[in-house]
């Protein structure tokens, strides 16, 4: 196996050129590829945090009776999504609103009746803090009689979920394509070199040397390329994040929401995903050149 492998650096360093592309073209790709995936992973973070701090407003009809407040509360703290249901009267809900708005109160002032409805601040179980089950939940408290609108900002969290998933699908896109982008390089790159050593391989095969003696060294070359593209390119990855983070103000990102990178064992994985890459487009390369 030293041999195969000293056999392998000797050619990445006689084509020093097109190594270096190849390396800087699957560092390029990863880095893209690894970007996309790290915004998915933080925006997920970000919906599920937003998630979890909903509270949906329940609004009742105008007129409602104490007896008929009473019979929604009873009937919303039964429902096994809600956790609990706190009354916010109209008086209570402008001077709220009084509050919020203290350098314009003068405004409320004149108004000649409070235009706020009485309504429930409802917190919820964390299995209903999903888009889905918010929604579901939402339409099921809006057939009671007394409930006049039920809010809990629906729009932003489907216009957010929307620009994730379409971010997703052109993640998968644009990752498909790195890939196949990937494979051909490195594929050209092993083609290069076979071509400059065919005569000597047909002596190795004049000799009896088997395809799999033939075939090793450069497998292990693609994959060394690979390897060490996608580690450049997590390293260079990694340098931008560490600089987007240290100019956020830390005590402010840490009552939000703090970022993160991968893990060691996804980083891991990437390069040796990379390594896999490198090791395809050797396949392909030699597969096509042995059948010549």
């Amino acid at each position: 196996m030293k041999r195969f492998y000293h056999r392998a650096i000797k050619d990445i360093l006689e084509n020093r050129f097109l190594t270096a592309v190849t390396v800087i073209t699957i560092a390029l790709s990863i880095m893209i590829a690894a970007a996309f995936a790290l915004f998915f992973i933080n925006a997920g973070d970000i919906l599920n945090l937003w998630q979890k701090g909903i509270r949906m407003m329940v609004y009742l009809k105008p007129g409602t009776s104490e007896a008929g407040r009473l019979d929604t509360k009873y009937k919303l703290q039964n429902i096994s999504s809600v956790q609990a249901a706190r009354f916010i009267s109209s008086q209570e809900a402008m001077e709220k609103l009084k509050g919020q708005m203290a350098h314009h109160a003068a405004l409320l002032d004149n108004l000649n009746e409070n235009p706020l409805p009485d309504a429930f601040e409802l917190s919820l179980q964390p299995s209903a803090q999903k888009s889905a089950e918010l929604s579901f939940l939402a339409e099921r408290i809006a057939a009671l009689g007394t409930v006049a609108e039920v809010e809990y900002g629906q729009q932003w969290i489907n216009r957010f979920t929307g620009i994730i998933n379409l971010f997703r699908l052109a993640g998968y896109g644009i990752g498909a394509l790195f890939f196949m982008a990937t494979v051909f390089i490195v594929a050209n790159t092993i083609r290069l070199v076979l071509y400059s050593r065919r005569d000597e391989i047909e002596i190795m095969r004049l000799v009896g040397a088997t395809d799999r003696f033939i075939r090793i060294p450069f497998y292990l070359q693609g994959m060394i390329q690979g390897g060490a593209g996608t580690l450049i390119g997590l390293v260079v990855l990694f340098g931008g994040y560490f600089s987007l983070t240290s100019q956020f103000d830390q005590g402010l990102s840490g009552d939000f929401i703090s970022l993160r990178f991968f893990t060691p064992l996804a980083s891991a994985g990437i390069v040796a995903g990379g390594t896999c890459v490198g090791w395809l487009g050797s396949w392909v390369s030699l597969k096509q050149f042995m059948k010549t």
